[in-house]
């Protein structure tokens, strides 16, 4: 789907779109005067999203319906792309989900999948979508980590903590790599957000139990990310929130085994609850 009724000519992608923190950023983005590329596996919420956006603010919209677990999932986003002349300037890597439950309890194409959507999708699409930013001298990546990538790992949810990790991490030398070209790159690492992800991971009781400090809403999550992208010298790593600060700089100010050990016993707490 496609209109023509704003004059903007800046395009934003964002990936896992169809929910939460990935459709906020879309409303933010269009509130902002952005034409939007939508991609989702789930394409009745893309459409509805992308009619919304339209109405509201009269901008350019494009669904893709993709799954990022597919290898060639990026490809073909960006061969449409390149069919419809559409830059992006604002790339937003959202899509993820998560998996419960000890490594060798899943089958390893469950992993496999995992990681491909989590780590090698983010990749590819940054080396896909780079090379217009670079030429156009401006534009702006982030990589939706999580506070997890931070603190330490807990039991039984083996590999998302390591895929936020590596994307913090990959975000810092993108962004070092292309700071002198007029590109911003941000791994956004919230905590606790209000949002379906809990339950789709079967963990909306257990979560439901934490105290309402410790939330926050996809809508103030976004915006604290993108109003930081309009500073000069932005955080590359902007944690949200001062409660989820204040826990990633506790985590690394303790001793490790004091960080690990105390992770370990809420770890047990929350599975028992």
């Amino acid at each position: 789907m496609n209109t023509t009724t704003h004059p903007a000519t800046r395009w934003a992608l964002v990936t896992g779109a169809s929910a939460g923190i990935g459709a906020e950023f879309a409303r933010q983005l269009a509130a902002d005067g952005f034409n939007l590329v939508l991609t989702a596996r789930r394409k009745q919420r893309l459409d509805q999203l992308a009619d919304e956006l339209q109405q509201r603010y009269s901008i350019n919209t494009r669904v893709i319906v993709a799954d990022l677990a597919q290898a060639d999932a990026v490809a073909t986003i960006s061969d449409e792309l390149q069919a419809n002349h559409i830059s992006i300037h604002t790339l937003v890597n959202n899509a993820g989900y998560g998996t419960t439950g000890h490594l060798n309890q899943s089958e390893w194409q469950v992993h496999q999948d995992f990681m491909q959507v989590m780590v090698m999708a983010v990749i590819e699409m940054c080396y896909a979508m780079l090379p217009a930013m670079q030429l156009a001298g401006a534009g702006r990546i982030i990589n939706v980590a999580s506070l997890a990538g931070i603190a330490p790992a807990p039991a039984s949810h083996t590999l998302y903590s390591p895929s936020k990790a590596f994307l913090i991490k990959l975000s810092e030398a993108l962004a070092l790599e292309n700071e002198d070209q007029g590109i911003k790159v941000q791994a956004l690492c919230p905590g606790f957000t209000y949002s379906e992800f809990h339950d789709v991971i079967g963990l909306r009781d257990q979560v439901s139990k934490m105290p309402k400090y410790m939330w926050m809403t996809a809508e103030a999550v976004v915006s604290e990310s993108l109003r930081e992208l309009t500073k000069n010298n932005p955080r590359i790593v902007l944690v949200s929130g001062r409660v989820n600060r204040f826990i990633g700089r506790l985590v690394n100010w303790l001793p490790q085994k004091t960080a690990i050990n105390m992770v370990r016993k809420r770890g047990k707490q929350f599975r028992k609850e």
